[in-house]
């Protein structure tokens, strides 16, 4: 095999870290798999255990399709090996490769917090390489989230390029919307400032979480749904319906947070 593309990660990982952008992609990309031909799912820089990438069979198995097969993706060959006791074929297996797939064509890559030690000008590169070796119709969902996973963000991109992005957070230790800029995919984090995109957002939902103050007797998911509709009111075209901002999430096409 020719040598993966990429550079080893700090390899940093959790329990339950990818819970949020697993059950989003259960959701939301849930469709795409079932009409997969072949349901392949790479977990793409699984990091130094390899317990996200079990996770993410068991949830897609249990809420999607239950013959998905997961494929967990490591640069560095000595995790390979340290996964390999918790492989479960065909299911669930673990192979040495980075941005190049190892050759697999799979109908959906997650990659978390594999982008963020790259400058911000190789971040093209990388989406492109990846999404040229999906299978017809695959989906890149891209992004980062804190060692816990309760504030996470992430990017849905095609063959065709970035389509949405999705803001998450466990609403019952979220204190301001503003936190949530601190763990933006590396293809924004650095564009939060005056002028972009993305900071008119991140100051949309601070005004309006502030502006629901009275709410929060009612609870944050309450409040939080307060938020996402005045936001939506005063322009911003988000995506997703209330059930989903009940969860803590709001998604809004990527044109409107593009960076200028």
């Amino acid at each position: 095999m020719a040598r993966p593309l990429g550079v080893v990660t700090r390899g940093t990982t959790n329990p339950n870290r990818l819970r949020r952008v697993d059950n989003w992609i259960a959701a939301t990309c849930g469709d795409a798999l079932r009409a997969a031909a072949d349901p392949l799912v790479v977990d793409l820089g699984y990091g130094a255990t390899p317990v996200t990438a079990v996770e993410l069979r068991a949830r897609l198995a249990a809420a999607v399709r239950a013959d998905v097969r997961v494929v967990g993706l490591e640069i560095d060959p000595v995790r390979v090996a340290a996964a390999q006791p918790a492989a479960d074929p065909p299911g669930l297996t673990f192979a040495r490769g980075g941005f190049e797939l190892a050759g697999l064509r799979p109908a959906l890559v997650r990659a978390f917090n594999v982008l963020r030690q790259y400058d911000e000008g190789e971040v093209p590169g990388a989406w492109r390489t990846v999404t040229d070796g999906l299978a017809p119709g695959g989906l890149l969902v891209e992004g980062t989230c804190d060692e816990l996973g309760r504030l996470g963000a992430w990017v849905l991109l095609d063959a065709a390029g970035p389509r949405t992005l999705t803001l998450a957070a466990k609403l019952t230790t979220l204190a301001s919307p503003a936190q949530l800029a601190e763990r933006l995919p590396k293809a924004l984090i650095h564009r939060n400032v005056p002028g972009e995109p993305i900071h008119d957002l991140i100051q949309a939902l601070e005004s309006a979480w502030q502006s629901t103050a009275g709410y929060a007797p009612f609870g944050p998911r309450d409040r939080w749904t307060r938020t996402i509709a005045a936001v939506k009111a005063a322009g911003w075209p988000v995506q997703n319906r209330p059930s989903r901002w009940r969860l803590g999430g709001l998604t809004v096409p990527w044109p409107a947070v593009a960076p200028t």
